[in-house]
């Protein structure tokens, strides 16, 4: 019987890694340590446990993985839950794009109003963007909306998309000079004024947009893309209910 005793500790003692005496009992806590320990350049966001047995949730900028007690092997990609028919991660990956609407200088931002004024939209933007004039063309068939554009140039795409925003900061009537740029191709005369465009930059990298269009309603929830109007409607319309 010994020899089978002294097998199964190494068995036990390949599969389980070491903690010591003052090792914490609670497992998320253990997880991190683990992590950090194996993976000392990685910051890891956040640790969670999964409903699958000792399998656990990474967050990592905002990219999800999911993991093994020994922090070895990681599983990119979607977990469901089959019986509730609910997408896991996505819920997850929607939760951690949420931002603090109200962190957001609102004067850095272009202001547009239509209609009583009751719904929010946040929307980063490039005047280069094609992806961002049809979403200028969807916005428009909103009504009741108050949208904050953030003046957003992408100038590694769009070279001249700088000098374009900065000249429609610098217009006698921003909103009226953005809707000629974006919905009519008709770009204001260079202009040049204090401008919040640097700022946008940096806020942008902040929340971690490196493309564009991206808006975010009054929750703080983040919808990419030119999206239809449709779509932005119940975008809205899910946000208010929440």
């Amino acid at each position: 019987m010994r020899p089978m005793r002294l097998i199964t500790a190494t068995l036990l003692g390949l599969a389980f890694p070491a903690w010591s005496a003052e090792a914490p009992e609670d497992p998320v806590t253990r997880m991190a340590a683990t992590l950090k320990a194996a993976y000392p350049a990685t910051e890891f966001r956040d640790v969670r446990t999964t409903p699958l047995p000792g399998i656990f949730e990474v967050t990592m900028g905002r990219n999800i993985a999911y993991v093994g007690s020994d922090a070895r092997f990681f599983l990119f990609g979607h977990l469901y839950d089959m019986r509730e028919q609910r997408d896991l991660t996505a819920e997850r990956l929607e939760q951690i794009s949420r931002i603090d609407p109200s962190s957001l200088p609102l004067s850095d931002a272009i202001t547009t109003v239509r209609g009583d004024g009751s719904r929010v939209l946040v929307v980063f933007s490039d005047p280069d963007c094609p992806f961002c004039r049809k979403l200028e063309q969807e916005l428009s068939k909103l009504d009741n909306v108050t949208i904050h554009t953030f003046l957003y140039p992408l100038e590694a795409i769009h070279p001249q998309s700088r000098a374009k925003a900065i000249s429609v900061w610098c217009a006698p009537d921003r909103a009226a000079a953005w809707k000629a740029l974006m919905l009519d191709g008709k770009a204001p005369r260079h202009a040049d004024c204090a401008h919040p465009i640097d700022r946008n930059i940096a806020l942008a990298n902040t929340l971690g947009i490196s493309g564009t269009p991206v808006l975010f309603d009054v929750k703080g929830r983040r919808l990419a893309g030119a999206a239809p109007a449709r779509d932005i409607e119940d975008f809205l319309a899910k946000g208010a209910s929440r």
